[in-house]
């Protein structure tokens, strides 16, 4: 066997040593035997080895001819069958651990195998695990402690398939147990390109934080004994810089879920860091839901939530907030602040954003916090619109005699919308900003005519008022949205509800007078009813049921096809009741044609079959794109499609799809990419000028 050794690294000595000095590390070698339990055949191996070293490199003769053969590219010592464990024992007392560990483990395979039960086993077996623990040691001072753990795990295992020293074998579990916090650090502070061993360090470092018992450390773990409380927040706050602000989400979340209430916390953090920094206000309804939810003993939550309600332009409310704090010092502090209160509170936001939200994350850069370009945003400044558009709420009643407008508080609307976004990943939504209801009709509950008025009247001229009332309602609220006559003026909101009610009272006396003429005209009306007879006794059931149409609503989940779609050849829905294929179909229409504008090939023009408010969004997406000089190449295949409710106005789909978004500069350099698998979203569409839209959709349920 040749071993990568030389006489002077074997012996300890420099090239240039004397030979006294050569005598003396010879001298010293003999008298410093390991210790550990090799047997004495191979010792006194080892000791004859050192001798004839000696002897070779103080006679000048010998020395001299060694060197030569060194000068000439030899490298490298044979040692015969009966010697080669000494060498290797050499070869790890000369430094060279994990060669000999390398060349230790071989020999212990087949075909190599030493006879079972022999001194020869006996000894590899021995220098296996001590050349595996020292080469770990050896790399966690180079900081390689990954490295290190695979030397270890691979001692374990040879030790376990050999049958042998068990206490050594023991030693190396407690010191791969002592090890994983740094291999931790190790993987997760490589370069972002090696995703592989970056997912491998979160993957072990939401095992250990939940053997631990969260982040709080409840349990008892094997790690207790390495990583108590107090190292391992120091150790989790020096992993944090190297996670991204979502992988901290997630991470908290799973850890919340399994009851941490240190994890909740984090939560509520990360998501305002991600509300601020990529100008996401929903993000920071969500974060102050999470943390209304959390039950602190001695958290005084009520400024935290009020610099939320300041970066929404709540002032009043965040005023109330800061002045229900338990602080009596910051209390005091906002009282006495020379300036006015305003000033004194979006100084205390600006602080805690820069300290304690916006740093330890590896994507967002720690930056001084420029309050003034937040509430300059433009999509900031349209989704605090939308919140004031929403505070007014028209209320049509069931006999359209009455109508109510009610201005509700910002409180009262703050708090609907919490409730309304659910645990919406904000991450998964393919539009930027957030969930933006572009598309708001006036909200008219199911209605039950007067039975008086109708009593003369069949179920079929029922159902017939009923649908045609819902397109005038479903088109009056397109052209009022199209116009941009909601939002503008609470007294045209007056004025305009007072035409919805004329028009539909002339609405209805012309559809009765003309109801027979119209009721015959089947291709027309196209009616999901059934003609019962006058004695008949209805129930809500039979209403429903169709005659010649199978209801949307009865049909099973059409699983996605493969199927090439002409977007100018596709034609508007015009049926009563589509089918799921229909709306399946034009769902891919939106998708192609977005997924093309997005990227810069196409002009977008579906008019025809999604509303201008969608469009709209798409066209300002695009245009921010073109601002920051990049487009995306967006992905997105239907896997599955099930109905969720269905009107002669409105429909609504749960879609499924295979998702993939990447972002690339105009120069061709990569950015990022989204990949999701399914992506959940809810579209909607809905009945105006006598065919179907897609009006608005909700990503990830």
């Amino acid at each position: 066997m040749e071993l990568p050794l030389d006489h002077f690294r074997l012996i300890g000595v420099n090239p240039s040593a004397t030979s006294e000095e050569i005598l003396r590390a010879f001298q010293l070698r003999l008298d410093k035997t390991p210790d550990e339990g090799f047997t004495y055949e191979v010792l006194t191996q080892r000791s004859e080895l050192l001798r004839l070293t000696a002897d070779l490199l103080t006679d000048p003769e010998s020395r001299r001819e060694y060197e030569n053969l060194l000068l000439n590219g030899s490298s490298g010592l044979e040692f015969s069958s009966n010697r080669e464990v000494a060498g290797l024992i050499l070869l790890w007392e000369s430094g060279s651990p994990k060669e000999a560990f390398r060349i230790t483990r071989k020999a212990l395979q087949p075909p190599q195998t030493p006879a079972l039960g022999s001194s020869r086993e006996a000894d590899l077996t021995l220098l296996a695990a001590l050349t595996a623990r020292d080469s770990a040691i050896q790399e966690q001072q180079l900081r390689s402690y990954s490295n290190a753990a695979d030397f270890l795990q691979e001692g374990i295992q040879l030790l376990q398939r050999m049958g042998k020293l068990v206490d050594r074998r023991r030693e190396l579990e407690e010191d791969l147990v002592a090890l994983l916090p740094y291999r931790i650090l190790d993987l997760l502070s490589r370069d972002l390109k090696d995703q592989e061993s970056h997912k491998k360090g979160l993957s072990m470092l939401e095992n250990l934080i939940i053997k631990r018992g969260g982040l709080e450390g409840n349990n008892k773990s094997e790690y207790s004994d390495y990583l108590n409380q107090q190292e391992f927040e120091a150790f989790f706050q020096q992993i944090k810089p190297f996670l991204t602000v979502q992988e901290q989400l997630d991470l908290f979340l799973e850890l919340q879920k399994r009851g941490s209430l240190d994890a909740g916390f984090l939560v509520f953090i990360s998501l305002t860091a991600i509300g601020f920094s990529r100008r996401k206000p929903e993000k920071l309804f969500e974060a102050r839901r999470i943390l209304k939810k959390l039950n602190f003993s001695g958290l005084d939550s009520m400024p935290l939530v009020g610099c939320l309600d300041l970066l929404l332009a709540d002032i009043d409310q965040a005023s109330a907030r800061f002045s229900s704090s338990s602080d009596e010092n910051l209390r005091d502090w906002l009282n006495n602040y020379p300036g006015n209160k305003l000033e004194a509170m979006c100084i205390f936001c600006k602080n805690w954003l820069e300290n304690d939200v916006l740093v330890g994350y590896r994507d967002i850069d720690s930056k001084e916090v420029d309050l003034d370009s937040w509430f300059e945003d433009r999509e900031i400044q349209e989704f605090i619109e939308k919140l004031e558009n929403k505070s007014i709420k028209t209320t049509i009643k069931p006999n359209f005699q009455k109508q109510q407008i009610k201005r509700e508080s910002s409180t009262n609307i703050t708090e609907d919308f919490d409730s309304s976004l659910g645990n919406v990943d904000e991450r998964r939504l393919p539009w930027p900003g957030g969930i933006k209801k572009e598309f708001e009709t006036l909200d008219i509950q199911e209605t039950k005519f007067n039975e008086e008025i109708f009593k003369n009247k069949s179920i079929e001229a029922y159902k017939y008022l009923i649908e045609k009332i819902a397109v005038l309602k479903f088109s009056f609220g397109e052209f009022l949205k199209d116009q941009e006559i909601i939002g503008r003026s609470p007294y045209l909101i007056y004025l305009y509800a007072f035409l919805l009610l004329f028009t539909f009272g002339i609405g209805i006396g012309f559809l009765r007078n003309n109801y027979k003429n119209s009721i015959k005209d089947d291709a027309v009306v196209d009616k999901p009813f059934v003609a019962l007879d006058k004695n008949q006794k209805v129930s809500d059931k039979d209403i429903i049921q169709e005659k010649k149409i199978k209801p949307l609503n009865e049909l099973k989940s059409i699983p996605e096809k493969s199927t090439a779609i002409n977007s100018s050849k596709f034609k508007e829905l015009t049926t009563a009741s589509p089918s799921l294929e229909d709306i399946r179909a034009l769902i891919n229409i939106w998708l192609l044609n977005k997924g093309n504008y997005l990227a810069g090939k196409t002009e977008i023009n579906l008019s025809k079959i999604v509303s201008n408010g969608l469009i709209n969004r798409t066209i300002e997406e695009r245009q921010n794109d073109i601002n920051k000089g990049i487009f995306k190449e967006i992905n997105s295949q239907i896997q599955k499609i099930d109905l969720e409710s269905q009107t002669s106005s409105r429909i609504v789909v749960l879609v499924q799809l295979d998702y993939q978004e990447r972002i690339i500069k105009n120069s061709g350099e990569f950015v990022n990419e989204t990949s999701l698998n399914p992506l959940k979203v809810k579209y909607i569409l809905g009945f105006s000028n006598k065919s179907w839209k897609l009006v608005d959709f909700v990503s990830g349920l």
